[in-house]
């Protein structure tokens, strides 16, 4: 892989791993359409690295609310003292809502190779990115809701969590979806994207995982290895960047322009397809 393939994938999964735009639909166009690689057996440690580079991005941005949410759930469990254990209740109410959200991501393993399969179709993807487009239309039909980390319930984080393995089909944005079901649960649009990145951790480090333990059978090329490094710091920069944006955007009540954006590429991906 040459330096500049891994550059302008790093970029690409960096903006669309948390634009609601969908990383691995860009990263399949690109694949399949230009043949800028990335998801084949040789370049798996790459993909590897590229997510591992955006979920940095995410525990930097978000640094201050993890260790306030890890030193809560530690607080809880640790001391005796009434008035610090009611301190900590927010931090380890929001890690319970997290867990949550989380759980459903299991019913998502036995169908895993085949949402894999699913990467090779361009026509496909396009018609998903369409549907990402949809959904961030709806987005914005939803009033301004009140909820947070203090008032999100059991059945909105489940909700939530549920959307989340609907979103691991390629092409469907993940940002795009659990935001959607936040806001139609009634939560305010700023915690929206916050509890959406923050649940984005356990995902992407599952996902990370599972890959992981695939790439051990395929092995990987050393000589790419300065590519693959090069890429990986370009994906969490961009990923710095483009969650500043989100977050900037959704205070504005723009979160839903995006869809303009998908469902052009959704059809350009599927007339290119046609012709190329």
């Amino acid at each position: 892989m040459s330096i500049f393939n891994a550059i302008i994938l790093g970029l690409i999964q960096g903006v669309a791993e948390f634009l609601p735009i969908s990383s691995s639909g860009h990263l399949s166009i690109m694949q399949n359409l230009f043949g800028l690689t990335v998801a084949d057996e040789s370049h798996m440690f790459f993909d590897v690295l590229l997510h591992l580079g955006t979920l940095v991005s995410i525990c930097l941005v978000y640094r201050q609310d993890i260790l306030d949410i890890f030193n809560d759930c530690v607080t809880l469990v640790t001391t005796s003292d009434q008035k610090l254990r009611e301190k900590s209740r927010l931090g380890a109410r929001q890690a319970l809502m997290l867990v949550i959200s989380t759980v459903p991501l299991v019913l998502v393993l036995p169908f895993y190779d085949m949402i894999e399969e699913l990467n090779s179709h361009t026509v496909y993807i396009g018609m998903i990115l369409i549907l990402t487009g949809c959904l961030l239309f709806v987005s914005d039909k939803f009033l301004p809701g009140k909820k947070n980390g203090k008032n999100i319930t059991v059945l909105d984080a489940l909700i939530i969590g549920l959307c989340q393995c609907v979103a691991t089909l390629p092409g469907l944005s993940r940002s795009a979806t659990t935001i959607t079901a936040a806001l139609c649960c009634g939560v305010d649009r700023e915690y929206a994207v916050k509890y959406s990145f923050l649940l984005s951790i356990p995902a992407v480090l599952g996902a990370n995982i599972v890959s992981f333990v695939k790439m051990f059978s395929y092995g990987f090329d050393v000589t790419n290895l300065p590519a693959y490094l090069i890429g990986t710091a370009v994906a969490m920069v961009a990923g710095v960047l483009s969650i500043g944006a989100l977050q900037l955007i959704a205070k504005q009540g723009a979160f839903g322009k995006f869809r303009y954006y998908c469902w052009g590429a959704g059809f350009i991906s599927i007339i290119l397809t046609a012709i190329l």
